[in-house]
């Protein structure tokens, strides 16, 4: 009959010591609680550590339960000095708690296997409890599938994943019945321990209420009150590693992305392939420029091949990772992923040191991604800091930016006197400015102009054309219809120089400003009696005369210098196309080169 108890650390954290007592009926023993643990529980709650708020709760609910039972609880020792807390990890703790069940010839509780094996070793008395061995298998893999990406566990609710791949995915539900505490519990202690016992595992954050693991391919984080409502656990794991040979890259990105882009942005929303992007970008670096590539991650989720180490931030500060990475001399740094002011302001000394930088940022839109840098840097050094700028969304990339910096004066603005350092914001592909950015005032601005200098292109583009065909006619007109369709209106006698031999000046003039030209005349007083407005176009093969669509299927008889030719039937599109190797498509085509007036009036029969 066991009179006297000892619980280590382990087991009180875990709540199993009121569980035994409780199960086997334990009743008039002495709990005798070493002082050093109940201050390793204290310092550990201190630090917002939930283990320790789990294991003070544990002996509150043991004093609960301790009269009716009969059962006595001590606290005895000394206090735990600051070098026995620091120590705890290299076993000081528990070296203690040993001698305090050796002195008072009590048995040792403990769920901590090593522990056990060392107090047989001294000779005090030890029971070591296991897990439950309802989920002594389980483990967080059993909840994935080859096409799962993430898993959503929470207490309370079922367990949910998501299946797919980014921006084609699905929300299923695993199971009908709903996760328990327990099992939550039993996956964090499991999580727990392979990170002590695995090198490819790893605590890389820890606060009050929350913690992120990284276990092999596996990012999980974990939520319990207050922080959360109930104890929440959520794994996400990569399901493809890609190359860059995977994207649709346009040959003129490959060539910068190889030969100029130093400062790389790669932004999106969550869960858009942002990452996945990146770590296909690092291996094209190491595997093809034969680079030496690191990265700056927290967690470190990056799917790289070995020979590109991942750091997280030293001592919890990634600007103290910058200065190692700066004497380890880096010829390619992906920041996975920037978020608070000092990670911007590393991704910039890093840059300015010369490290090519690849950074990734949340952002909605790539303009955002950009904007997160104002009011952090001088805007006339973001071009230095950030020449490449990559918009990911659904896995694939939907937008390319450069960025260079000129001295001009700003879009909207006429004065010469108000020329400023701009820095253009340029899609990649096209060439075309999308944005402008310059001080204005006290203020740093991100100005839109899209639009703006499309219309200013379009305009520039129709008035060039206007002066081309003034050089027929000084009087002439032109209407838009639409950005690639222009009616011009000229006097009639010098439509046949515009058109040429068999249409090929207005083809040319056509391809020159890439716009399609309906030729009209002006009305004349030369013009047959009661005739009706057209315009006509030929081409190598029909000469066609266009009317008004109120003229759709109307009979038309057609005069040349009064003289009449013959009558022709309107087509539904309100046209008359005569073929240029008929009788009368030769002679109209001729009659239009010599200037002879044609007319065309609706027929009375």
């Amino acid at each position: 009959m066991v009179n006297r108890i000892v619980p280590d650390t382990s087991i009180l954290v875990e709540g199993r010591l009121s569980k035994i007592i409780l199960e086997e009926d334990i009743r008039g023993v002495e709990i005798i609680i070493p002082r050093v643990v109940l201050d390793e529980l204290q310092a550990q709650a201190s630090h917002g550590r939930e283990s320790g708020f789990r294991g003070l709760d544990e002996i509150i609910k043991l004093r609960g339960m301790a009269k009716d039972r009969g059962i006595s609880i001590n606290i005895v020792g000394e206090i735990a000095s600051i070098d026995d807390i620091r120590m705890a990890g290299t076993g000081r703790i528990d070296a203690l708690i040993r001698d305090v069940a050796k002195k008072y010839d009590a048995t040792l509780y403990t769920m901590d296997y090593v522990q056990s094996l060392v107090a047989e070793a001294e000779g005090v008395k030890v029971r070591f409890i296991g897990l439950d061995s309802m989920y002594t298998s389980l483990k967080i893999e059993d909840f994935f599938t080859n096409d799962t990406m993430s898993v959503h566990l929470k207490e309370g609710v079922p367990p949910y994943a998501k299946r797919g791949r980014p921006g084609r995915w699905v929300l299923v539900k695993i199971r009908d019945r709903v996760c328990e505490r327990a099992e939550l519990e039993h996956l964090i202690r499991d999580i727990l321990r392979r990170c002590h016992s695995n090198g490819n595992a790893f605590i890389e954050i820890v606060r009050h209420g929350a913690m992120v693991v990284q276990l092999g391919d596996y990012r999980i984080a974990i939520a319990r009150p207050p922080f959360s409502d109930g104890l929440e656990i959520t794994a996400v794991r990569p399901i493809v590693k890609v190359s860059l040979e995977d994207y649709a890259l346009s040959d003129r990105l490959k060539r910068r992305l190889a030969e100029r882009a130093e400062g790389i942005l790669i932004c999106g929303p969550p869960g858009a392939g942002k990452s996945t992007f990146a770590s296909a970008l690092a291996e094209f670096y190491r595997s093809t420029k034969n680079a030496i590539v690191k990265t700056m991650e927290s967690p470190r989720d990056l799917q790289v091949s070995d020979e590109v180490t991942q750091y997280a931030p030293l001592e919890g500060e990634f600007y103290k990772t910058a200065e190692i990475l700066l004497l380890v001399r880096p010829d390619y740094t992906v920041f996975d992923e920037l978020r608070k002011t000092e990670d911007f302001q590393v991704f910039v000394d890093m840059r300015l040191a010369g490290v090519g930088m690849i950074g990734v940022v949340h952002a909605s839109s790539p303009v955002d991604a950009i904007h997160r840098f104002i009011g952090r840097i001088d805007y006339g050094v973001i071009p230095q800091i950030i020449d490449t700028v990559i918009f990911i969304k659904d896995g694939s990339i939907k937008k390319v930016y450069e960025l260079n910096l000129v001295v001009k004066v700003p879009y909207g603005m006429t004065d010469e006197d108000l020329a400023r350092p701009v820095v253009e914001v340029r899609d990649f592909e096209s060439g075309e400015v999308e944005y402008e950015i310059y001080a204005f005032g006290e203020e740093t601005v991100i100005v839109p102009i899209k639009g703006e200098a499309r219309g200013r292109r379009m305009e520039r583009r129709f008035n060039d054309l206007l002066r081309y065909i003034r050089r027929f006619d000084s009087n002439a007109e032109l209407e838009v219809v639409s950005d690639d369709y222009v009616i011009v209106k000229v006097d009639r006698d010098v439509i046949p120089r515009i058109v040429g031999r068999n249409g090929g000046l207005i083809n040319s003039i056509e391809k020159r400003f890439n716009v399609r030209i309906e030729l009209q005349p002006r009305i004349s007083s030369s013009m047959h009696s009661g005739s009706v407005d057209y315009s006509y176009r030929e081409t190598k093969r029909n000469l066609v005369f266009y009317f008004g669509k109120d003229y759709a299927k109307c009979n038309m008889d057609v005069y040349v210098d009064g003289k009449y030719v013959g009558s022709y039937r309107c087509d539904k599109r309100a046209r008359i196309v005569f073929n240029l190797s008929s009788d009368v498509g030769k002679f109209l085509s001729e009659a239009l080169r010599n200037g002879l007036d044609i007319g065309f009036k609706p027929s009375q029969q």
